[in-house]
């Protein structure tokens, strides 16, 4: 990452990749959020930082169809709306980049 507007950009776009491939899941509510959290945290750990591998086995294991194509399409779209923080579901990732900023530069 190279700098912490990326990062946040990253984290929201993850967030919200993991509300969307939550729903396709069946998830709901608190597991939901919890999924897409999950997602939007990984971005820190270089072991879960490949979000698209992680949707993609889920969805595998879970029976759900979507092409790799969708998903690329899906993550792309949301790259583009997390970079402007104004479209609706980006402010939660938000206060949870903020954290992991501070926490990264405390370690330098």
């Amino acid at each position: 990452m190279a700098n912490i507007d990326e990062l946040k950009q990253t984290i929201r776009r993850n967030e919200m990749l993991g509300m969307w491939a939550a729903e396709k899941l069946g998830l709901i509510g608190q597991e939901a959020d919890a999924y897409a959290r999950n997602l939007a945290v990984g971005t820190l750990d270089p072991d879960q930082r490949d979000v698209f591998s992680k949707v993609r086995k889920d969805f595998d294991t879970a029976g759900v169809v979507q092409s790799d194509e969708q998903i690329l399409n899906v993550m792309k779209e949301l790259t583009f709306r997390a970079a402007d923080p104004t479209q609706g579901d980006a402010h939660s990732g938000d206060a949870a980049a903020v954290m992991i900023a501070r926490n990264l530069s405390s370690r330098v």
